[in-house]
């Protein structure tokens, strides 16, 4: 039982936000360009071996709790489900590579361009067939579960947490970060115009019609690490880690009611202020605002300009001078603003976790708090 003890306790520590979008980032960045990382039989035994986890620690009562609730079910499923698919377009995309490589046309283009498949009735046959087993699975997850349904609305008794569909869980956990005026409105405006931009934006035609990574290394990275990095483990932060008084606890851990932790969150203006120069806040607000000010205006107005000098900063391959010269300045403008924005977000939890930073820039007279 020691040992079951100090495996859950590893599996809690593990499970810290700060700690599981960490190293959870590490492992996205370094077997991303990896061949070997996306080996079929690797996944193999990563998905057995997920499978095998879920269902001993489904013993667990705490655990169990959760993940069995009629919820959370289908949130499971989902994970599997991404899990399989970003490892079949990976494998695939690595695969041809090596075939492009090797003076070979993609596996897409070799099964032959003009090949066709009649509607009737080959689509027509597949599609009645996808539709049966869709009918199958539903009536008897209709059958095993009951439906989530609570009992009436009342203002007098609320849940707690009360949770959003886990289809916006991701916004709600950006809500911790950000005020609801960017949280709800600004970055899901942004996300669905930037996917709405991306075929007007990237106009490389490498890629169309066959999966590939090394000719679309950069796009893919961005765009999977705001996929799962970004909105696939908010939302299991959300549903799984995410307790009573929207407080974290570990997937072993207890929900309890009564566990309070004390917000110690600083906002820049305190930091440079109050903990630096030693002086109170000055009383205008323009004033005492200016230095987050100042670092928003320099993150949107000077470090795109650093950005398409050179493919490297300050020794970093992060530069984006090939994207100015290949997509103009329009383009790279639009481009680059989306990137900022998507890469706000993580650096606002880094600064909430290591320095208990709430507001670069905080103006609650006009409700203006980034």
């Amino acid at each position: 039982m020691a040992a079951v003890d100090i495996l859950k306790d590893v599996v809690n520590l593990l499970t810290k936000p700060w700690l599981f979008i960490t190293l959870s980032s590490i492992v996205f960045f370094v077997a991303l360009p990896r061949p070997s990382f996306w080996r079929p039989r690797l996944w193999l035994a990563l998905g057995v071996g997920g499978a095998a986890f879920l269902a001993v620690s489904m013993l667990d009562p705490d655990f169990g709790l959760i993940v069995r609730k009629p919820d959370n079910v289908p949130i499971v499923a989902m994970l599997f489900l991404v899990g399989f698919f970003v490892w079949l377009s990976m494998y695939q995309a690595h695969q041809n590579d090596a075939r492009i490589a090797a003076g070979q046309k993609p596996m897409e283009a070799s099964e032959g361009e003009d090949q066709k498949t009649w509607v009737w009735p080959d689509l027509v046959y597949t599609e009645l067939l996808c539709m049966v087993i869709g009918t199958i699975v539903l009536v008897a997850w209709g059958i095993a579960f009951q439906a989530p349904i609570e009992e009436p609305a009342n203002p007098a008794r609320t849940p707690n947490p009360s949770k959003a569909p886990w289809y916006f869980l991701g916004l709600q956990e950006m809500l911790v970060y950000y005020d609801p005026w960017l949280a709800g409105v600004v970055f899901p405006s942004l996300i669905i115009v930037g996917l709405m931009a991306i075929p007007y934006i990237d106009t490389n035609p490498k890629g169309n019609g066959y999966f590939t990574f090394r000719e679309r290394r950069t796009e893919i990275t961005f765009f999977l690490f705001g996929f799962l990095i970004l909105w696939v483990l908010l939302v299991i932060l959300g549903t799984f880690l995410r307790g009573p008084n929207w407080n974290f606890f570990g997937p072993y851990e207890y929900w309890d009611l009564h566990k309070l932790e004390a917000l110690v969150n600083v906002n820049l203006s305190e930091y440079v202020w109050v903990k630096t120069l030693g002086t109170r806040l000055p009383s205008n607000m323009l004033v005492r605002e200016l230095p987050g000010i100042l670092l928003v205006l320099v993150y949107v107005g000077v470090l795109p300009g650093l950005l398409m000098r050179s493919d490297r900063v300050a020794g970093l391959p992060i530069g984006l001078k090939r994207f100015y010269d290949k997509m103009g300045f329009f383009r790279y403008s639009v481009f680059v603003m989306l990137l900022l924005g998507m890469v706000a977000l993580p650096i606002k939890m880094i600064l909430r976790w290591t320095a208990n930073l709430k507001y670069i820039i905080a103006m609650p007279e006009i409700f203006f708090n980034i």
